[in-house]
């Protein structure tokens, strides 16, 4: 059983809690500090953002931060080597990757597959890639012991959000809301909708992310959903620490304790 498995298997009756980071940003030595951090204050699942210049599907706090983590010249394999890292100390989470089509086409699909598996990573969320058209990249990671994430989004039909899901494993990823990461506009009655359809069509755990921005939020997308995912929200906190003071270990202390009022609504 894949470690993604055995987390939602062991958060059953739980929400399961899935911090976001930008790899590299806003400095490349804070990113496994900041993971360390957000494990350490109730993050069940970390979400590696690899830096890619044109992030499509991600509004003004990630693609700032992408470039941000560009412009500290941070690639797909120091993002690997910052797994390698974290996996030092923490053998247990589970590390999904979620990056855009290019740095692994890049790098060549079976030498990433290659390397994810060597370092601990443990499933790939390729965003902007159908999974029609991604057979080849999905067989080269399943077979590494891998899962590929994929999107469903409020615009997916049934037919469509069955496709996905079938190709999907690990867990499905609903995103909130008609929009980018970070948007502010969450409808938590709409989310419980496509969250029970989703239900309908797979036996898979369902994460819901895009719109959680606070403890409030987060509560109300848990309802239904397995797990929630915070992303834009802790991006634009490391930012901020890193404008005021460069101490890496107070600001991914305090960031952590930030997360850890929103792994206390969950619970509560």
């Amino acid at each position: 059983m894949s470690r993604i498995a055995q987390m939602f298997e062991r958060r059953a009756g739980r929400t399961a809690l899935i911090p976001y980071v930008t790899a590299g940003y806003p400095s490349p030595e804070w990113t496994v500090p900041l993971m360390r951090s957000l494990t350490d204050n109730g993050g069940d699942l970390i979400e590696v953002g690899v830096p890619f210049s044109d992030p499509m599907a991600d509004g003004p706090v990630i693609q700032a931060a992408c470039y941000g983590a560009l412009q500290n010249h941070v690639g797909l394999k120091d993002v690997l080597d910052m797994v390698a890292a974290f996996r030092e100390s923490d053998d247990e989470t589970p590390i999904v990757l979620m990056s855009y089509c290019n740095p692994v086409l890049a790098m060549g699909v079976d030498k990433f597959a290659d390397a994810a598996a060597s370092v601990g990573v443990d499933g790939l969320l390729p965003v902007d890639l159908p999974p029609e058209d991604g057979v080849d990249l999905t067989e080269a990671v399943r077979s590494r012991g891998l899962d590929t994430v994929f999107l469903v989004s409020p615009t997916t039909t049934a037919e469509r959000g069955r496709a996905i899901c079938d190709a999907t494993s690990g867990f499905v990823y609903y995103v909130s809301l008609k929009g980018v990461t970070g948007a502010g506009h969450l409808d938590s009655d709409a989310v419980d909708e496509g969250v029970r359809a989703l239900k309908r069509t797979t036996d898979l755990p369902v994460a819901v992310g895009f719109g959680v921005t606070d403890a409030e939020s987060a509560k109300r997308v848990a309802r239904l959903a397995d797990g929630v995912v915070v992303g834009s929200a802790i991006v634009k906190r490391a930012g901020e620490c890193f404008g005021r003071d460069k101490d890496a270990s107070g600001a991914c202390k305090e960031i952590g304790e930030w997360l850890a009022t929103i792994r206390s609504a969950l619970d509560n």
